[in-house]
């Protein structure tokens, strides 16, 4: 399936053909030949933020509004509900009984993806919000049985949460009108398919802003670096390509979705009902949250800084070990490849003799068995150069990486993430792996030190780190935190 209008495109990246999208020819700006690398690697990113900054501030502002207005029909299905009880003989509901079900029916709506909600059929909104007030009801039912005198509960909140539902579908709609005459509704998008089809869904969307999808039929000034670039790639088409294509598409966009069939459209043979009522399935995003980094950056601090507090004690008992084994500096700093491709100096307990590198060097040279099973992984299972006793101690338990608490602390690394290697074990992988690694802060546990540790090879270390990094959110990082204890404790492949 070609995607004709990528042939204009000009300095995205360094490929000049790409299946599936056309030929993509490399120019160079006009003063490339004068700027230093540095400097142009800076400003896309400042562009990017810029860019970011600004979509997260125009979601934020639409989400107010429609939490504001959510609250506005709970208010107002309360005060329809006095007016109702004040000429009856029935209990009127506490007031904060009201209250509690209408926030704890807003949590539900936001954690559910109603605010803002873009990309959702509106028979998808009715069903999410439906089904958290029916939580909600359930939740009083419960009430009801374990409080006592509390039967009129059921009743009066399903009566309060349906009056409230309600009046939220006349008021979303009012917020969502008003936030499009402030502008703000909506997120652009560029459309990948065939000219036809483009032009077609470009008219659906347009017509259907509530999806908020803005399309733009021009992508030339938008991709690439430029500040104005679409956060968004809806790809129209067969499955097959764009799959295909993926790893291309998604380098240029936050967020790559898989359009989903339309109900004048056949897309990609895809129902809205295969993607829980949205316009498509999200292939991929480049992993550039903000939000996203500022939640793994609190989980960061709030894990190491006690950590260093708590283990400082042990690591000098374990220095001290050292020392009187080997003399010499019981910690050592290691360069290694951090984030963006950065110089990262991490700081280790010093498991080793010092001439430990000249050592090694005699290995390989004189002992081909070694030499073909470091060249595997890059480790030794019985390692001559490792101190008695107290190395294999630190490395088998993974205690000689916890100074680099300290790196974590200092931003440079983070508790989850690919492990920082050293150069000759990078140069073993391939380079647009490297270059993927290279996209997030390089950690102090992973995915493959939890699932093999040293019996990994280079395959299947770049494939469990890829893996991750593809895969990457709180909740992955959270199991592995949990898998590190008793990978740790089992010593299984530690070395």
């Amino acid at each position: 399936m070609p995607f004709p209008f990528l042939e204009r495109l000009s300095g995205l990246s360094n490929v000049t053909t790409v299946t599936g999208l056309g030929a993509i020819p490399v120019k160079p700006g006009p003063s490339a030949a004068n700027q230093s690398g540095a400097v142009q690697r800076k400003q896309p990113t400042a562009l990017n933020m810029s860019v970011a900054v600004k979509r997260k501030l125009a979601r934020l502002a639409v989400s107010s509004l429609l939490i504001l207005g959510d609250g506005v029909a709970y208010l107002a299905a309360y005060c329809l509900l006095l007016l109702y009880f004040s000429g009856t003989s029935e209990n009127v509901l506490p007031e904060r009984i009201f209250a509690l079900a209408a926030l704890a029916a807003i949590v539900l709506n936001a954690l559910a993806g109603l605010y803002p909600g873009y990309r959702l059929h509106d028979h998808e909104h009715l069903r999410r919000r439906v089904t958290a007030s029916t939580k909600i009801v359930l939740l009083s039912v419960v009430g009801a049985v374990l409080l006592p005198d509390s039967q009129w509960m059921v009743s009066n909140v399903a009566l309060f949460l349906g009056l409230g539902l309600f009046l939220q579908l006349v008021l979303h709609r009012v917020a969502r009108l008003f936030c499009r005459k402030l502008e703000i509704w909506g997120e652009r998008a560029v459309i990948l398919g065939d000219r036809d089809q483009v032009s077609r869904l470009a008219t659906y969307f347009s017509s259907r802003w509530q999806l908020g999808i803005q399309p733009e039929l021009s992508p030339t000034d938008a991709l690439g670096f430029a500040p104005n670039r679409p956060p968004i790639a809806l790809v129209a088409g067969d499955i097959d390509t764009a799959l295909a294509d993926l790893t291309i598409i998604r380098r240029r966009f936050d967020e790559v979705i898989l359009l989903c069939d339309t109900p004048n459209l056949k897309v990609s043979g895809l129902q809205p009902a295969d993607a829980r009522g949205e316009i498509g399935i999200r292939l991929a995003g480049n992993g550039r949250s903000s939000d996203h980094r500022f939640a793994h950056r609190v989980l960061d601090l709030a894990i190491a800084v006690p950590a260093l507090l708590l283990l400082a004690p042990f690591i000098l008992v374990a220095a001290a070990a050292i020392y009187a084994i080997d003399p010499g500096p019981v910690f050592f700093r290691h360069t290694r490849e951090g984030l963006s491709g950065k110089p990262l100096r991490i700081l280790k307990l010093r498991t080793m003799y010092g001439d430990a590198e000249k050592r090694l060097e005699t290995l390989l040279r004189t002992n081909p068995a070694i030499k073909a099973e470091w060249e595997t992984s890059f480790k030794l299972k019985k390692d001559p150069r490792i101190l008695p006793f107290i190395g294999h101690a630190l490395r088998s338990s993974s205690f000689d990486e916890l100074p680099q608490l300290a790196n974590i602390i200092s931003g440079e690394m983070a508790i989850v993430g690919p492990r920082p290697f050293p150069d000759y074990h990078l140069r073993a992988m391939d380079g647009k792996f490297r270059e993927k690694r290279r996209s997030i802060t390089p950690g102090l546990t992973g995915l493959w030190q939890v699932s093999a540790r040293s019996d990994a090879d280079i395959k299947l270390q770049q494939q469990l780190d890829e893996f991750y990094i593809d895969n990457r959110s709180l909740w992955f990082d959270w199991h592995i935190l949990i898998r590190t204890i008793p990978a740790v404790c089992r010593r299984n492949g530690a070395y």
